[in-house]
């Protein structure tokens, strides 16, 4: 999961939001994409969101609210981004786990210049406090604020420039239905597929400065879980093995050699996901066993397990999730080298 504190640019002691064209800094910033053109995959809900900005320029209308959906480092966050800066404006970032009090959201919209973006991640984890503050706020462009304590206090409503919302969430049914209901357009990323993470591959070796062959690309595209973050973060440490062990180029080779020492295997899965299905599979007799008991069997927490772990072991056909828990399928089996048990 992606957190953020409230994200502002601070300068000449001021606080303002990410004008467009900016971007927090980090280590490896350019990896980041900064157009929809340099966006690799996604294709289906790239051309959606061309429609939408250009639809939104024409009319000189800020940009209606988003909703992006899906599993942890599939690019919501980049997406968010490549809008603003589409529709040139400013950025302010936050999270919904940082939102406590109504006043949180109330002073940070009220601070938005006309067609600002408000990012949310992990919208899902707002409370019911903050989130009634959107409803109107995202509606009627304006908020409620109540002076005062007890029988004398009164509510008086502030109008707040006309912004976009944009949240990102990895758990779309968390939310409630009127707080989804108001998104003008929602959507879900999927994961990518191993041709889409070789392209993004080479192009961010391209970037470091890292040569790179096109079977180590592969090698490193096949083991990314479908994920261009998990590709990146092993693409960062193949360098490093490159660069220490051998002759700073990447070929396929290099690529095995420096996974297999990560732990990560042919299918991407790690130290703990063969840890969770063993788990299942020897402790637990193939299943069904319930999440909470994996989670404390790895000691992790439960929603760790469900939104990092599961998803990419759903999609690889490793586990089925039944109403009495997890089971560990005949591929699992394959994958770690277990017989499959004779059941009677």
């Amino acid at each position: 999961m992606e957190e953020f504190d409230d994200f502002t640019v601070r300068g000449e002691g001021r606080e303002r939001p990410l004008d467009p064209g900016e971007f927090p800094e980090d280590d490896e910033p350019t990896l980041r994409p900064r157009t929809l053109d340099e966006f690799i995959g996604q294709d289906e809900l790239k051309e959606n969101l061309r429609i939408f900005v250009e639809a939104a320029r024409r009319r000189n209308e800020p940009l209606d609210h988003v909703l992006l959906a899906g599993p942890p480092g599939l690019g919501k966050t980049s997406l968010c981004y490549i809008l603003a800066r589409e529709m040139g404006v400013g950025i302010r970032i936050t999270s919904g786990p940082t939102l406590e009090r109504a006043g949180d959201i109330a002073a940070i919209i009220t601070n938005l210049e006309e067609g600002d973006f408000l990012f949310i991640d992990e919208i899902h984890r707002l409370n019911r406090a903050v989130e009634e503050v959107l409803y109107p706020a995202m509606e009627e462009f304006a908020v409620d604020i109540v002076l005062g304590q007890g029988p004398s206090a009164r509510t008086i409503r502030m109008d707040v420039p006309r912004f976009t919302l944009v949240g990102a969430t990895t758990r779309t049914g968390l939310i409630t239905s009127p707080l989804r209901d108001r998104f003008g357009f929602s959507s879900r990323l999927d994961y990518y597929s191993p041709e889409d993470l070789e392209k993004i591959v080479l192009r961010n070796a391209r970037i470091l400065g890292v040569p790179i062959t096109g079977e180590g690309a592969r090698q490193l595209a096949r083991r990314s879980r479908g994920t261009p973050r998990v590709a990146n973060r092993l693409l960062k440490r193949v360098r490093d093995y490159a660069e220490v062990v051998g002759d700073g180029r990447i070929d396929e080779k290099t690529a095995r050699d420096a996974l297999a020492m990560q732990g990560v295997d042919g299918l991407g899965l790690d130290r703990i996901d063969r840890e969770y299905l063993r788990l299942i599979i020897e402790k637990f007799d193939g299943g069904p066993v319930g999440l909470g008991t994996l989670a404390v069997a790895l000691g992790e927490a439960r929603d760790t397990v469900e939104d990092v772990y599961e998803p990419y072991l759903l999609q690889s056909g490793l586990i089925q999730r039944t109403s009495r828990g997890r089971i560990a399928t005949r591929r699992a089996y394959e994958h770690l080298g277990i017989p499959l048990p004779h059941r009677s």
